[in-house]
């Protein structure tokens, strides 16, 4: 058994020798992959700083349009509504809402909360948002600010 494991071993000593000598010259016939890559590279900085900003203004308009694709199609999904139309709204509070509502000819208002939405009052169809509201018996007249002045200077004079 000696004997065969000796020739196998003396029988592969060229074919070793062969293959070392063959690793050893091929390094100089072959490049390594890093230089080429390195040579690919911008040799700035400004190079590398202009195609960071490309990307970033690449990934920017891409949200863009998502965002824009999105408000469009919200848009689309709403148009089932139709014959009403929000006139007005007004917040009361962090989530409460006063909303004036056109549903055909008539004109509703509306208080919007959480979970909630209350009929408040039903307006005329020729009602304007616009107009003052009428003086009542039981209307309050606030001071303007100029007056509220005007009338604290006059307690601190004694007047």
């Amino acid at each position: 058994m000696r004997p065969i494991l000796t020739r196998v071993a003396l029988a592969a000593i060229p074919v070793l020798h062969l293959g070392l000598t063959q690793a050893q010259e091929a390094p100089a016939t072959k490049a390594f992959a890093a230089p080429t890559t390195a040579a690919s590279l911008p040799s700035g900085t400004a190079g590398g700083i202009g195609q960071a900003t490309l990307a970033l203004l690449l990934v920017l308009a891409v949200i863009f349009a998502i965002a824009w694709v999105a408000r469009r199609m919200r848009s689309m999904a709403r148009g089932g509504g139709q014959g009403i139309d929000v006139i007005a709204q007004a917040a009361v509070g962090p989530r409460e809402r006063v909303v004036v509502v056109r549903v055909g000819a008539t004109r509703l208002v509306l208080g919007v909360a959480p979970g909630r939405v209350t009929a408040l009052h039903e307006l005329p169809a020729e009602a304007t948002l616009d107009a003052p509201p009428r003086g009542g018996a039981g209307e309050v007249k606030f001071p303007t600010f100029g007056e509220s002045l005007k009338g604290l200077m006059n307690k601190a004079r004694g007047k």
